[in-house]
This record gives structure tokens, sequence and C-alpha cells, in this order.
């Protein structure tokens, strides 16, 4: 045997697509665009400087002024959509929200002031009691400590209105209660509403990924988390989700969402394959904590990560990505 090698007959090489960045460019599948993302934004009443949430690096709780602020830097660098959240003062809350629908809630002066600032952009608002209830669920009580589903979206229905009269595009109900999608749509087409979009959030999962977003919205201050799994989903199900959407496509909803994002890739991509709607994935603040977690320690490259991250997301099915690193990726990608 000659001691020769003369290479393997190969009729295929894959890393032929792969010998330049121009080849990989061109071949390339999925690409992330500004037009994909939606950043999430937190508001709170009273004066001075915006505040950091310890647990979420970079991220703020905004003032009204500094709100309009980063609003009109994202809208300069190309991000077309925000999604709002209010963090509302302890004194304010009480079993029932009732300061959800108030007028001096810091979330409808919030909607006009980014609406009076940055007329184009679009603005998504949560529909949830969670920020409002000194018991920290996302709906009302029943004698037996447990959420009511009927009561509870009565009150949403409530608030998804006053968002939508304050000016807010799209509300999107993160609750989980049954029928609330419905619900909304009757009362805003009653309301004259009609061109107002709902994002329903329809297969959200009882996650341990949701503990940075509660300190930032300020509703996790409780002695041990909080079991919501009676009203949002099994993280083993699937084909839970794949109803909850039917269900939401039939009660009206114009967009619908999976959230967390990361660890629900497969869950995107079931849901993708099933309905036509567009949809949102949400990658909740634990993905991005621990991304910036495990970069600090020199475990993981801080930007490759977070890259790899949303394109996933993106590979996976979603057609929107609402992500903490909006912002800072921005300037990277096209529109």
């Amino acid at each position: 045997m000659s001691a020769k090698y003369d290479g393997l007959s190969l009729l295929r090489r894959m890393r032929r697509n792969r010998a330049s960045s121009s080849v990989r460019s061109l071949v390339r599948e999925n690409r992330l665009s500004k037009g994909n993302l939606v950043q999430p934004l937190f508001v709170r009443g009273g004066g001075g400087g915006p505040d950091p949430v310890e647990s979420m690096p970079g991220v703020l709780r905004h003032t009204l002024g500094s709100l309009t602020e980063e609003c009109r830097g994202l809208e300069g660098r190309g991000i077309t959509a925000v999604a709002l959240f209010p963090s509302i003062e302890a004194s304010k809350k009480d079993p029932l929200g009732t300061h959800a629908t108030s007028r001096d809630n810091i979330l409808f002066k919030a909607i006009r002031a980014v609406k009076s600032a940055c007329p184009s952009l679009l603005l998504i608002t949560d529909v949830a009691l969670d920020p409002y209830t000194s018991h920290g669920h996302d709906g009302l009580l029943n004698d037996k400590g447990d959420v009511d589903n009927d009561s509870t979206v009565v009150a949403l229905r409530k608030l998804a209105l006053a968002q939508a009269q304050a000016g807010a595009d799209v509300v999107a109900p993160s609750d989980m209660m049954d029928g609330r999608v419905r619900a909304i749509r009757e009362c805003l087409d009653g309301e004259g509403l009609s061109q107002t979009s709902i994002l329903a959030y329809a297969a959200k999962y009882a996650s341990g990924y949701y503990g940075p977003f509660r300190d930032a919205v300020k509703s996790g201050a409780h002695a041990a988390p909080l079991d919501k799994r009676t009203y949002q989903m099994d993280p083993s199900n699937v084909r839970e989700a794949l109803l909850e959407v039917k269900l939401d496509e039939e009660e009206g909803a114009d967009m619908v969402m999976v959230k967390p994002a990361g660890p629900y890739l497969d869950v995107i991509r079931a849901v993708r394959e099933t309905t036509l709607l567009p949809l949102a994935a949400y990658q909740v603040s634990g993905e991005y904590a621990q991304i910036h977690a495990a970069a600090r320690l020199g475990w993981l490259d801080y930007a490759t990560t977070r890259d790899e991250s949303l394109l996933a997301i993106k590979r996976a099915g979603a057609d929107m990505i609402f992500t903490y690193f909006a912002s800072e990726v921005a300037d990277s990608l096209p529109q």
C-alpha cells in the first residue's frame, strides 16, 4: 500500500460554505434585525434619577424624565417597540390591586409621556395585577387564597381599557387567566378602540427565571417565592401550550407569546409550526442575569453568548424577541 495520501473522494464538502465570512453571510439561514427586538422598560413614580435594578446589570427603574430620554435614544438607534412595566411603591398596593386603574398610576402618565415624546414608537403595556397587589399574585384571591379567574378577568378588562385610553398601541395580558383575551377584545371594541392590538402571553410558564423581574417591579418582596402554578403553565408541557395558543387565537389575539424563551425553544418551534399569528418570545430577566453573572466570573464570553442566545430564539421561530439586550445590540444589527 502506498504511503501517499491523496485525500478523500468527497462529492459534497460542507466546509466549502463556511470558508469565508462572505460565503457564510450569503448562505446564512436566520438573521436578527433591529425590527425583531422589543426593549422592556421599567418606570417608577417620584423624583430624582433612575434607580438601578441590582439583579439586572444595566437595567434601570426609570423616572418619567429618564424614560422619555431612553425612548428617544432607542428610537434613534432603530428600535421600533418598547414594553412598559410599572414599579409601584408598597404604600399603594392592596389585596385588590385597586391602584391599577387609579388616575395616579404612574403607568398611565408614562404611556402619555412616551407617546408624546416618540409618537412612532410602538408602545406595549403589560396587563396584569401583580405590580399592584400586596400579595404579589397576578389576580384577585378568593376565600381559599387561590387566584379567582373570573373576577380577575373583570379587573384586567378595566386595566387594559385604561391603558388603551392612555395611548398604548398594544395591550399584553400576561396573567394566564382563562377567557381574558375575549373579554379584553370585546371591551376595547365596545369602547371604540378596535385598532388597539392584543399580544397574548399565550404560553407563560411557572418558571424559576422570573426572579430579577419581580425585583425590578417590586412584586417579589415575600418570605418565599409565590406559587403561581394554578394559573401559569407546567414547565413539563408542550401540547398544552398549543391549546393555549389556539384558544387565544379564537378569542381574538393579534399576536401570541411564549415566555420564557431560551429554556423553551422547543415550545417556540412547536407554536411556530401550528400558528399563523405573529409569534413573540420573551428572553426573561433570569436569562439576562445569568449571562451577565457567568461573564463577570470569566466563564463565558459576554458578547458571543448574548448574541448566540438571541439568534437561537430567532432560529426557533420567533418573529419578535422581548429582550433586555435590545438597546446594546441595536447598533450592530441591520434595520
